[in-house]
């Protein structure tokens, strides 16, 4: 016997006939005896010494019934009693008057009764039969079924019917007749058909009791073993009693449906449920079970170590005790749980822990060597004293003594009380029980957390600081952390710095690691320590990043990746370059300072990573140039490249002039080693020198004058032209590609892009550049010589005003062909005038003509020239230009196509011409068509305003002309809008 669930106490102690069958109505019991008579036996006023109740004989029926009375059932909602004996009778309740008794029921031997349908069913040898109670004392017969065999057993199943036939069940359908078999019931004992609380069926087999749904299907639930056939089984949650032919045995109902306790008594016959108790009836005596007081046998079973049981009883409580109720399940399951951890079930153990809501620092007193963070919650233990002795769970959550220093872990993990907790060594289960266990804590922990976080954010920022005020703060370690200010952060810094500990105890760094990376309260000096000294170094990197220390991370990353370097044997795990690159890059928007301090130290290594970085970190471009400049000036052009390729607007000019400083001076360096080597030609090109030439070409926001005084007077004469170009100093820049550099390809492509630059609306003289290189060529006086006195002359201070490029004149626009053919036969005559057409001469250049010999013309070029850019020089003052030894055969690569195009414009401007008279012709006779309309008038036309008929008088046509009106009606009603107007305006006014 595990405890006793039921005290047993004799009711009645002697009952001169013998008990057939037993009821209870009430308080009162109903004894059916051999005799035919029913006994009442109510309840004596006084109780007996021990406390049980004493039952005395009320009243004697004799007479009730002609035969022994066989089985009984009270109906209390319809106030009635059914009796079983040669025949089934209904009974008047209190009265016990005999109100029906169905003949048919002669020799029935067993009935059951559906409450809730008020249907009546009884077995009769080989028939089945069923009645409905329709109020008063009327019974109808409903239905009657025959079956295979008599039935020893029989219960309603909701609809249908469990009936217990010979060795088998079947269930009967009460509507139609159908017989399901369920299963056999044994050879050995009778069938026993037993009805659940909740509308299920347990079925007996031998000594096993199986529980089937109302279909007769097996349930998962289990079976229930007793130690011998019953009898008989009564349902008395949270029991189920059956009555062995021995013993009364009482098995719990909650699987696996264990013994509860052994009532013996002999020759027990009928077994019933009354209000508060269980009635045993024996042949001349009834005895009664009556319950134990839940409370009490909570504690039979908690000190027995049942604790199983002992919850599922608190369950049962009333639902008025429900602090008593938690009470003592949380004290239960804080003693299981104990119970199963000494014993080795620590999965077990700390789901008791979770059901019992204790707090966590009580868990982690029984795991001493993980070490947890200062407090200044005080969990008052002792209250939770299970085995009576306060110092098993007395350890404090620190996990150290008040006394020792708070910031110096080592120390806590040298002295000899931490020396002998460690001497206890924890095994892998205990540590994933305890992982489980606190993972399953934590999201609870973290939200609460978060939750007042983010209320004193708001409180601050709305400037409440009252409450904050009385908050105690502190940081871990003083540096940056996040101050843990209350009691919920608290416990989750406990939480997440112990499960931290026991990740890495079980060897499990990578969830530790997921760990640190997510949200996490864990404790900064106590994981720090851990970390380094077991060499986490990844871990311990997230541990500072989370608490935004990145000038720690990226010192111990800087050294990671040095050690990498150097002991690349020793290292388990390298680190490069890269990954300070990729800590730096959440950091540009919010530390720009430090993002420039560290990547100098990984620049060297890995540039385009370190350039990328700048890039897509949206940090200032100036902010990074003047920082490369002063720290690695070798690497500020090549930033300085990627940002203009990416965005050009986002380098302001004076970036754009210090890159081509920056280009101009590697030049001049290159060009004065190769000067020194005797080996310099114009025409060599370094990568440097290409990127100057692209830069000055592409570039407008650097100051050309000042690059100009750098170049040197005998070299690098291109980029010299393109700065002059810039200055719109055309004429000295296309003598520098003729003359010096004797490139006519560059000075024509020169050409094209001022011509494409000036090609505007409102630049009406853009060709005027091609005539200045015509002048060129066919000037060559024009020598060098003074080129560096003109660009003197142009740097000086007194020359402020840069002369830009004019218009020569034009031939009128509307000349016709054979005024521009006369123009080409007189321009045989027409000498050279270089002072007409002098575009971009500065002042003092007039010295400059007379010096130099006279040179052959580059004639050649000109009508090359001519002939390319037929289409954008004015035809007109190229020919005034030429010489006159010119032949006319030579221009006809020139001319063709001008004349052609001129031809072809004039042709269609009087093809545009004739269109447009022609419409004009369309449009004059559409206006005298639609003047000639015609209106017919009949004697039957109306007016549309009075709607009389036209007849003769003077009418008017609306403009659609088919509305017709008479004159008077059409001035009449005119002036009638002229009136209403100036009414309305009047009424405004």
């Amino acid at each position: 016997m595990v405890h006793s669930a039921y005290d047993c106490v004799e009711l009645v102690p002697e009952c001169p006939a013998k008990i057939e069958s037993v009821e209870a109505y009430g308080s009162k019991l109903l004894l059916g005896c051999s005799d035919g008579s029913l006994r009442i036996f109510a309840p004596e006023t006084e109780f007996s010494s021990d406390g049980s109740k004493s039952y005395a004989l009320e009243r004697n029926l004799v007479g009730f019934a002609k035969k022994p009375v066989l089985s009984m059932a009270v109906v209390e909602s319809r106030e009635l009693l059914i009796s079983l004996s040669e025949s089934i009778a209904f009974h008047k309740l209190p009265s016990f008057e005999t109100i029906a008794v169905i003949t048919k029921a002669k020799g029935a031997n067993i009935f059951c009764w559906d409450h809730r349908r008020g249907f009546l069913c009884f077995a009769r040898q080989k028939r089945v039969c069923i009645f409905r109670h329709d109020g008063g004392r009327g019974f109808v017969e409903v239905k009657e079924y025959g079956v295979g065999d008599v039935v020893k057993s029989m219960c309603w199943c909701g609809e249908n019917i469990c009936l217990g036939i010979r060795r088998e069940y079947v269930i009967l359908n009460a509507s139609n007749g159908t017989l399901s078999e369920v299963f056999t019931s044994g050879r050995l004992a009778p069938p026993l058909v037993v009805s659940l609380p909740t509308g299920e069926l347990l079925l007996g087999k031998e000594n096993i009791g199986v529980f089937v749904d109302q279909n007769g299907k097996l349930l998962p639930e289990g079976r229930i073993c007793w130690s011998e056939a019953p009898l008989e089984v009564v349902i008395q949650k949270p029991y189920a009693i059956a009555l062995l032919p021995r013993f009364v045995e009482i098995r719990s109902l909650r699987a696996p449906y264990s013994l509860i306790q052994t009532v013996v008594l002999r020759n027990v016959r009928h077994l019933c449920q009354s209000n508060d108790s269980m009635i045993l009836a024996l042949d001349n005596s009834v005895h009664g079970l009556f319950p134990v007081p839940l409370g009490a046998q909570i504690v039979q079973l908690t000190a027995s170590g049942n604790f199983e049981e002992a919850l599922s009883l608190c369950k049962l409580l009333p639902p008025e005790d429900l602090s008593l109720r938690a009470a003592k399940e949380g004290s239960i399951h804080i003693r299981y749980a104990h119970y199963l951890f000494e014993n080795g079930s620590y999965e077990e153990a700390m789901e008791h822990f979770m059901e019992s809501q204790v707090d966590i620092t009580h868990v982690l007193s029984l795991y001493p060597s993980i070490i947890l963070p200062t407090t200044t919650i005080v969990h008052e233990l002792e209250k939770l004293d299970i085995y009576g002795d306060a110092s098993y769970l007395s350890r404090a959550s620190s996990g150290v003594s008040d006394d020792m220093e708070p910031s110096s872990t080592s120390h806590m993990l040298e002295s000899d009380e931490n020396a002998a907790l460690e001497s206890k060594k924890m095994n892998h289960n205990m540590l994933m029980a305890l992982i489980k266990y606190l993972q399953k804590k934590r999201y609870s922990f973290i939200e609460k957390a978060t939750a007042e976080g983010t209320e004193e954010v708001v409180l601050d920022a709305v400037g409440d600081n009252f409450a904050s005020y009385n908050r105690l703060k502190k940081s871990n370690k003083g540096r940056g952390s996040m101050p843990v200010s209350s009691g919920a952060r608290e416990m989750a810094s406990i939480l997440d710095t112990a499960l931290l500990q026991a990740l890495l105890l079980t060897g499990q760094p990578s969830v530790a690691l997921e760990l640190l990376r997510g949200v996490n309260y864990c404790d900064l000096k106590i994981c720090e320590e851990i970390l380094r000294k077991d060499n986490h170094n990844v871990a311990l990197l997230e541990l500072y990043k989370h608490n935004s220390l990145h000038r720690e991370a990226l010192e111990l990353l800087h050294k990671l990746v040095d050690e990498s370097k150097s002991n690349q044997s020793k290292i388990t795990q390298r680190f490069k370059p890269e990954d300070i690159v990729e800590y730096l890059k959440p950091l540009c928007g919010t530390d720009p300072i430090l993002v420039l301090e560290f990547s100098m130290l990984v620049l060297e290594s890995c540039p385009s990573q370190t350039i990328e970085l700048f890039l897509s970190g949206n940090i200032p471009a100036d902010m990074v140039s003047s920082y490369l400049k002063k720290h690695s000036p070798t690497m500020q052009a090549r930033y300085l490249e990627l940002m203009l390729a990416m965005n050009e607007n986002a380098v302001s000019g004076n970036l754009q002039n210090e890159m081509v400083h920056i280009y101009l001076s590697e030049v001049l360096d290159w060009h004065a080693g190769l000067c020194a080597q005797q080996k310099w030609d114009e025409k060599d090109y370094s990568p440097t020198r290409k990127k100057l030439l692209s830069a000055l070409e592409t570039i407008a926001g650097y100051n050309p004058e000042a690059l100009l005084k750098r170049l040197p007077p005998d070299a690098l004469y291109e980029e010299r032209a393109i700065l002059l170009g810039k200055m719109n100093q055309h004429e000295l820049a296309l003598s520098l590609y003729v003359h010096k550099l004797n490139a006519p390809e560059l000075a024509l492509s020169y050409c094209d892009r001022v011509y494409e630059s000036m090609r505007q609306p409102s630049a009406k003289y853009s060709s005027n550049i091609y005539l200045v290189l015509m002048q060129i060529y066919l000037n060559p006086r024009r020598t060098t010589a003074g080129f560096e006195k003109r660009i003197t002359n142009l740097l000086s201070p007194q020359n402020k005003t840069i002369p830009k490029l004019t218009s020569t004149p034009s031939m009128r626009s509307r000349a016709r062909g054979s005024k521009k053919i006369a123009a080409i036969e007189g321009a045989e005559d027409t000498k050279v005038s270089l002072s007409s057409t002098d575009s971009g001469r500065s002042d003092g250049d007039a010295d400059e003509y007379s010096e130099g010999s006279s040179t052959t013309i580059m004639l050649d070029e000109v009508l090359d020239l001519l002939s390319r850019r037929w289409d954008r020089i004015n035809g007109a003052q190229a020919l005034k230009l030429l010489p006159k030894e010119t032949k006319l055969q030579d221009l006809l690569s020139f001319l063709g196509p001008l004349l052609k195009k001129s031809s072809e414009m004039y042709r269609n401007c009087s093809v545009i011409k004739s269109l447009r008279q022609s419409e004009n012709l369309q449009v004059k006779d559409e206006l005298y068509s639609q003047r000639k309309t015609a209106v017919k008038i009949t004697g039957d036309s109306m007016c549309s305003l009075c709607h009389k008929k036209i007849g003769t008088s003077v009418f008017a046509v609306y403009p659609n002309g088919s509305t017709l009106v008479h004159f008077v009606c059409f001035r009449d009603s005119q002036n009638m809008k002229v009136v209403g107007k100036g009414s309305q305006l009047k009424k405004r006014l």
